[in-house]
């Protein structure tokens, strides 16, 4: 609790508090921050992405059904959705490497291309309610879902030129998966549903492995362990969902099969469900 002292009879008051006076890189003090649960903002929302080169670049046979689905399902549930670059970012990457461009350049050009694929989704959803959601509007957003819109932003977290560095790969660890993941977490969303061209998480990429094995659920501590060469999902969100408060649930799904999304939106366990169970330790940090 704050405690408000009063000093020079009352004409000067100091609000005390544990961060008072102290180092925000002292360890302790940071832990003592850890006292009770993370407000959910927007817990009646689900975030839904949508995969660039999974689902976007297909074009109209795989889109265009998969929003069919989304105008059905936002009747019954509020949906905020997300776009990822695909293909066009991979080109932009390529270029970008070729001419020196650092990581926070490289996220910064990336970031460009999902706002232009933000834009054709809106185009398609415009008639329904379709809106493009920048970072300056997420004050009106509940306004807008209780309006029946269907706001749509970029799945690239916004770091831009401050991304950090990624050592030996300089293509941005953090990118659109993770960009709405933090979404998610930040507003304490009903769920977060990645839509990508496969039933969901595999030991392998079953495009180029048919004999690979099929994963419907896992917790992130033993995907982490498993150290697969390459994931479905961004690693940086399952690394992620270890420290996460609000959203340590994530499900993958097919959008080539449109129907389920309403399904995973209604809770069912269709493709492959993520989680990061809480630790006997976390449970008692929460008092």
């Amino acid at each position: 609790m704050n405690e408000i002292i009063h000093e020079g009879q009352g004409r000067r008051a100091h609000i005390k508090s544990p961060l008072m006076r102290e180092s925000l890189m002292d360890r302790k003090v940071l832990a003592a921050s850890d006292t009770q649960d993370v407000l959910p903002i927007l817990p009646e929302v689900h975030v839904v992405h949508l995969g660039g080169a999974s689902i976007l670049d297909r074009g109209k046979a795989a889109l265009v059904p998969l929003l069919d689905e989304v105008v059905r399902c936002r009747k019954t549930y509020k949906i905020l959705l997300g776009v990822g670059g695909g293909t066009r970012m991979r080109h932009t990457y390529h270029i970008a490497l070729d001419l020196g461009i650092p990581t926070g350049g490289l996220a910064m050009v990336a970031g460009s291309v999902n706002e232009q694929n933000r834009y054709m989704v809106q185009a398609l959803l415009a008639k329904h309610g379709g809106v493009v959601l920048h970072k300056d509007h997420y004050v009106v957003l509940p306004l807008w879902l209780a309006s029946g819109m269907i706001p749509i932003l970029s799945g690239m977290p916004p770091y831009h030129y401050w991304e950090p560095p990624t050592g030996s790969a300089r293509v941005p660890h953090y990118r659109e998966d993770f960009g709405l993941f933090m979404v998610s977490e930040v507003l304490g969303a009903a769920s977060m549903i990645y839509v990508k061209d496969e039933d969901g998480l595999y030991t392998a990429d079953p495009k180029r492995h048919p004999t690979a094995e099929f994963i419907p659920t896992i917790t992130a501590q033993e995907l982490l362990a498993r150290n697969l060469p390459e994931m479905i999902v961004d690693r940086a969100v399952i690394e992620s969902m270890l420290h996460a408060r609000n959203t340590r649930r994530i499900q993958i799904i097919n959008g080539l099969k449109p129907d389920l999304l309403g399904r995973a939106l209604a809770g069912e366990p269709v493709g492959t469900i993520i989680t990061a169970p809480k630790t006997t330790k976390e449970v008692a940090n929460v008092r």
